[in-house]
């Protein structure tokens, strides 16, 4: 094992990371701020928690202009064992931090509980941090996925409106809702925390977060995992095709489980035969969700609903029973419109459009793009990526925070928590940000399936933990073994 020492960084990177953009806010912009402060109370859900809120700039650009409140949750360590304060960078994106502290706060071990406060937060334009709102007409007219050319240009049209609609009750931070403002907010925390650097577990989106706060701030990383890693240097094709490669994958774990496991009450049938026969009757129209009576099934939401019960493999059971469930012959019944409900709801997604660059020219190349993920995924044709495509259609260029590939250089390696089965972040995005990282970064296995490994497997929690508290850094080339999906 290694044990990182402290040490300074240099100018030298300090002047390559300006030749590169990658500078934080300018002194003069760090004079003028107030210091940071959250007034911590108890929350009003839990007692035995703490909220609060933190005053922040809508753009860092502008440090005296317009503020926003950013919601804050902690659950403070053992004052005889606390050694400082641990962020968790919520995913999604849209993910509630706050929640999570508040009502789940267990996802972290006794140990790190005993030693680190645990510290989230809703991440601005989301959650009770000023959440991006729009008219929910408008949003509901995103198409799933986009059927000929002149949808394609009504979705162009829509989104103009969506946009403009958005900016007009959201105000000025829905433009600032991308992950790289999202970073300078996470140093603020930092600072409002009283920590000198910071110690940090990003899920998911969140470790977008991650990743770009040890581009901008190097020096103030302690530690910091990134579990289920985002790979945020991939353009339109690469992001849709790694996806459809992993969602093939994670379907085709749960078609071999359910062939070796009991547990599985379509044990001993061909699941395959049976899930063609769903997608076709969604192609059709004549597919309705039993947990939903009379809502019809699109082939996208259907790929959508099951995509999402792979994430955690105690929900394979109940999945194998709603696919059984739907495979029976039924008439056609007429689809139930949900209610619109309120006028206005909120839309976590906006982060997506500023952070991603997308861009598709016309029908034809999006079409070209549906039928290259039906070679690579023929069972789940449609990767949740693909309504990205549709949602940040015609988003205006340059976005907030491009694509682009990692310039770390921080003291301590980043440690990569991946799964080998993730349905969501796939492995093949693990180890794509690994080798951006280079001796920036390690990457630690996990041999098992869902979107996450902290909390399944014993062997990954011993050596997050190990990390996180002393920063030992694993050996390149660790590998923790699956725990079989019971």
């Amino acid at each position: 094992m290694l044990r990182v020492r402290k040490s300074a960084v240099g100018w030298a990177v300090a002047l390559a990371l300006t030749a590169a953009g990658l500078t934080p806010a300018s002194p003069a912009a760090a004079r003028a701020q107030p210091a940071p402060t959250i007034d911590w109370r108890p929350c009003a859900a839990d007692a035995t928690a703490q909220c609060g809120t933190l005053s922040l700039p809508v753009d860092w650009n502008r440090p005296r202009g317009e503020r926003f409140d950013l919601a804050l949750a902690r659950r403070v360590a053992n004052p005889a064992t606390r050694e400082g304060a641990l962020v968790f960078g919520p995913g999604g994106p849209g993910d509630s931090g706050v929640d999570r502290v508040v009502n789940g706060s267990s996802r972290f071990s006794a140990d790190l509980r005993r030693r680190f406060d645990i510290v989230s937060f809703d991440p601005r334009g989301t959650g009770g941090s000023h959440p991006v709102l729009c008219a929910r007409d408008l949003l509901a007219r995103q198409p799933q996925l986009i059927a000929d050319q002149a949808q394609f240009d009504a979705t162009l049209a829509g989104n103009v409106l969506l946009r403009a609609d958005c900016r007009a009750r959201t105000g000025p931070l829905y433009d600032h809702v991308d992950t790289t403002s999202a970073a300078r907010d996470l140093d603020a925390i930092r600072a409002a925390l009283g920590e000198r650097q910071l110690t940090f577990h990003g899920s998911s989106y969140g470790t977008l977060l991650g990743e770009r706060y040890a581009e901008l701030f190097p020096e103030k990383v302690r530690a910091m995992v990134l579990e289920a890693a985002m790979d945020h240097s991939l353009d339109t094709r690469a992001l849709l095709d790694t996806q459809a490669v992993t969602s093939e994958d994670a379907f085709d774990e749960f078609v071999a489980w359910c062939d070796r496991s009991t547990a599985c009450v379509l044990h001993g049938q061909d699941l395959r035969a049976i899930w063609e026969r769903l997608r076709a009757r969604a192609e059709r129209g004549d597919l309705t969700n039993p947990k939903r009576p009379g809502v019809v099934l699109t082939p996208f939401e259907l790929t959508r609903l099951t995509h999402k019960e792979f994430y955690d493999t105690w929900r394979w059971p109940g999945l194998a029973e709603w696919l059984g469930s739907m495979d029976v012959p039924s008439a056609v019944r007429a689809a139930v419109v949900p209610s619109a409900g309120d006028a206005v709801a909120p839309y976590p997604f906006a982060v997506f459009c500023q952070d991603w660059s997308l861009p598709v020219r016309d029908y034809r190349e999006y079409a070209g793009h549906l039928r290259r993920m039906a070679r690579l995924a023929p069972d789940l044709r449609y990767p949740t990526a693909v309504f990205a495509l549709a949602t940040c259609l015609g988003t205006p260029t340059p976005v907030a925070n491009p694509q682009h590939r990692l310039r770390v250089r921080t003291d301590v390696p980043l440690l990569i928590a991946a799964t080998v089965h993730d349905p969501a972040s796939g492995y093949n995005w693990a180890t794509d940000v690994a080798r951006q990282l280079g001796r920036h970064g390690v990457l630690l296995t996990y041999e098992g399936w869902g979107h996450g490994s902290y909390t399944t497997s014993p062997c990954v929690e011993r050596t997050v933990d190990a990390y996180l508290i002393d920063r030992v850094v694993p050996p390149r080339g660790t590998r923790c073994p699956a725990v079989e999906p019971v």
